[in-house]
């Protein structure tokens, strides 16, 4: 199936736009795409950071009838390529085209929507969809929807639509992944780089689907300063940049996707271990007011939370003993508050936990290492790992005392299917030097659930440490970066080194050939995921040296055996 997404600008001439829009998917047609995707707000100007309308009759008059001459134009077009279309307008709500003025007066209270629609080859119009969360001043222009978005049935696709800041947080798009979904069109209109570089590919990773995204270009609003920045592409479910477009370039790009592969089926979205992304989710644990939550007790009475804190990644390339002597060694001569290892970083080969007897010596290991690592660590330092403790596999923070506290395994994940899960999320209240911070521990498959995640931010946590085993690069490069972003989140993830094959598949946009890279393995890293200040966007506009992203984390990856960074839970406290 080929798909194209346009990008182009627009102005508050609704005619002019038209016109615009028929050009843009007449060349997007040249390729023969069975589905074209263009931007938000395709009829008009707007940007909802700025001052945007002059008032709510502004935003009626921009907007469109259903069954106007606009979108009856686009239908044709459809219908003239034979092709899917997915829009994004300003819509009148109700029958307002038949109204007299007067009652258009009238009606200009009952408000205008933002709303996607879906054309198909025969001119039809399949879907619409309103936008559900309407953010900034889009409140004072617009309706919001009250009923969640779901899947249109095609021929070729399970297609979800997606608009605006729809994929900056993982709600929408899970909702529509666990509907089936297979494709997702998200028209945008945004002078940020963090949904196309960040958030877009993090969407599609987690929830195994393609990710069709359209921005606009140019000015976004008759009034203010901020550019569309661009970057519409389309992304694999691995989290690759099929074809993308440049930031300030008027155009086209499309790819050929294969919706017969195997990890997207509605059915069958899986890990490359084999779990299925969908079964092993609980909702019943996601519930976060009815969550059990394990408190440790702060050893400082003090509810300061400190400006900074050292952290580091050790990763050994032993095993055993001599790894559990390699970080102990590591400990001594080096002052990091909080020591962030891999998970079960003793064992190289992790498929011998499926054998009873090496997982009885895990356990007697495991007990060994506690005791090891606690009677080498100074007062207010800690290591997080994990592992093996009463047959179970969970997440460990040792201090000078011994056993901190433990994080049993939440969700089931084929690598450990051997391990009871547990059923409750530890909330640590950790003493440092300075004051105390409030972490989450997490490991195998936990951390690359949202859902989880999200429990963990709705309790105020500053801090997530993760000690697990990469299983494909888009969790590390997107998913986890995407949790530290969306919920203010400083991470800390431990990984032993994993080797991928890179490459993706490029398209040129001046010609029909599609050639791949060559095959290479690309390594893949822990990394420390760091907060900047909220005020950053405020003084970077302020100043003129806005860099283009609004909340992108400061990230340090693990590099070699000893990764260090200093961290601001604090900042976290401003979300």
């Amino acid at each position: 199936m080929r798909v194209a997404v346009s990008q182009f600008a627009t102005t508050l001439d609704v005619q002019e736009n038209q016109v615009t829009c028929l050009r843009m998917i007449n060349e997007a047609a040249v390729c023969q795409p069975a589905l074209i995707v263009l931007p938000q707000f395709c009829n008009t100007l707007f940007c909802h950071t700025e001052p945007g309308y002059k008032d709510r009759s502004q935003a009626w008059h921009q907007a469109l009838d259903i069954d106007g001459p606009f979108l009856l134009a686009i239908a044709q077009q459809a219908k003239k390529h034979h092709c899917y279309i997915v829009i994004n307008v300003t819509l009148r709500r109700d029958a307002a085209s038949s109204w007299s003025p007067e009652q258009k007066k009238d009606a200009i209270k009952a408000g205008v929507s933002i709303t996607t629609c879906l054309f198909s080859p025969f001119g039809q119009r399949l879907d619409q969809v309103d936008k559900q969360e309407l953010e900034g001043r889009e409140n004072d222009f617009f309706l919001s929807a009250n009923q969640a978005s779901t899947l249109t049935l095609t021929p070729l696709a399970k297609i979800g639509l997606l608009m605006g800041s729809d994929t900056m947080t993982f709600n929408t798009s899970r909702e529509l992944a666990l509907q089936g979904g297979q494709l997702f069109c998200n028209s945008i209109s945004t002078f940020a780089h963090d949904q196309s570089h960040l958030h877009d590919p993090a969407r599609a990773c987690e929830n195994k689907v393609f990710l069709a995204t359209a921005n606009k270009i140019g000015r976004l609003s008759a009034t203010g300063s901020l550019s569309g920045a661009g970057h519409s592409q389309i992304v694999s479910p691995e989290g690759k940049v099929l074809a993308k477009m440049n930031h300030n370039e008027a155009g086209f790009v499309f790819a050929d996707i294969d919706l017969e592969n195997s990890a997207i089926a509605p059915n069958n979205k899986c890990r490359p271990d084999g779990t299925d992304v969908f079964i092993q989710r609980r909702p019943e644990l996601y519930q976060a007011l009815t969550l059990p939550i394990k408190k440790v007790a702060k050893h400082v009475d003090s509810d300061k939370v400190p400006e900074t804190a050292n952290v580091a990644i050790f990763a050994t390339y032993k095993s055993n003993e001599q790894a559990i002597e390699d970080v102990c060694f590591y400990i001594e001569n080096n002052l990091s508050d909080i020591i962030q290892l891999p998970e079960l970083f003793f064992i190289a080969d992790k498929t011998i936990t499926n054998n009873a007897e090496q997982l009885a010596d895990i356990t007697s290991l495991s007990k060994q290492l506690i005791i090891q690592i606690s009677s080498v660590l100074r007062p207010f330092q800690y290591v997080c790992t994990s592992l093996v403790i009463d047959g179970a596999h969970q997440a460990v923070l040792i201090s000078e005392q011994g056993l901190l506290a433990t994080q049993q395994q939440l969700h089931f994940c084929q690598r450990y299917q051997w391990t009871p899960l547990g059923n409750a999320l530890t909330l640590v209240e950790l003493p440092l030097e300075q004051g105390n911070i409030k972490l989450v521990m997490l490991t195998a498959d936990d951390a690359t659930i949202p859902e989880i995640v999200n429990v963990a931010a709705l309790n105020q946590v500053h801090l997530l440490l993760v000690p697990f085993e990469i299983q494909e690069p888009g969790e590390v490069e997107y998913c986890l970066l995407s949790r530290a972003a969306e919920h203010r989140i400083c991470i800390l993830a431990a990984s032993r080194e994993q080797s991928f094959a890179a490459g993706c598949l490029s398209v040129d946009l001046l010609s029909d050939n599609a050639n791949k890279k060559k095959q290479k393995l690309q390594k893949s890293t822990g990394f420390i995921a760091n907060l900047s200040s909220g005020a950053t966007l405020i003084s970077e506009r302020m100043s003129a040296k806005f860099t283009g992203y609004i909340n992108q984390p400061l990230v340090k990856h693990q590099q070699g055996k000893i990764t260090k960074a200093l961290v601001h839970p604090i900042a976290s406290c401003s979300k």
